[in-house]
């Protein structure tokens, strides 16, 4: 039998640094691994984000909004007419009251037709679509989002985004807004209509939006 040679106290002495070492080794190594992850995952989603498609925005509508009889603000809002043109016709005009103001959600205020499309996403904070009740059951009733809202994508119809003014919205859900829906105070859009488009100083006539 071959006889076990005599470990050298080196070697000794480096066994047991790894066997100290090992544990933490790899702890090291799976946090490395979790960072390498997240660092990859924070990329792709950079990449996704960048990846927009450009929806030009076709007309501009103001609307006036007063909570209990004071004035608030004006809200602008640009309309995608090429890429859903009957649902902007629909809006183009509207006045009234504001029906119900959910928090973190959405504003709503208030014969039906088809959706158009859901080509443009709920993809952030101020994108403008219209409320349903189900499939193809657009009316006169739209809302604006207050956050991002990717649950929404597929069940409504997205036609506009909010381009100035988002503040008042802002304004509104804070001010007015519940969690029942029911506002605390009265919102009523006093004014609305059409901003032409030698009006529009110059701004930006498109937004990205994504795809």
């Amino acid at each position: 039998m071959y006889e076990k040679e005599e470990e050298s106290e080196s070697d000794i002495m480096g066994r047991e640094i790894w066997n100290l070492l090992r544990p933490r080794f790899v702890i090291v190594f799976l946090i490395g691994s979790v960072l390498v992850f997240l660092a990859f995952s924070s990329f792709f989603q950079q990449e996704e984000e960048t990846m927009q498609e450009v929806h030009e925005i076709t007309h501009r509508v103001f609307l006036e909004v007063d909570i209990d009889k004071q004035r608030l603000g004006r809200i602008v809002i640009g309309l995608y007419g090429e890429v859903v043109p009957k649902t902007k016709i629909s809006v183009l005009y509207v006045q009234g009251n504001w029906e119900r103001v959910l928090v973190g959600n959405e504003s709503i205020y208030g014969g039906t037709f088809r959706d158009e499309n859901f080509k443009i996403k709920h993809s952030h904070a101020g994108m403008v679509a219209m409320v349903n009740s189900g499939p193809d059951s657009n009316g006169s009733q739209f809302f604006i989002t207050t956050v991002k809202a990717y649950w929404l994508d597929g069940e409504h119809v997205v036609f506009g985004k909010v381009i100035e003014g988002m503040d008042n919205v802002y304004a509104i859900e804070g001010g007015a807004g519940t969690y029942s829906g029911k506002p605390r105070k009265k919102v009523v859009i006093s004014d609305s209509g059409e901003i032409p488009k030698s009006e529009w100083n110059g701004e930006t006539r498109s937004t990205a939006t994504e795809s």
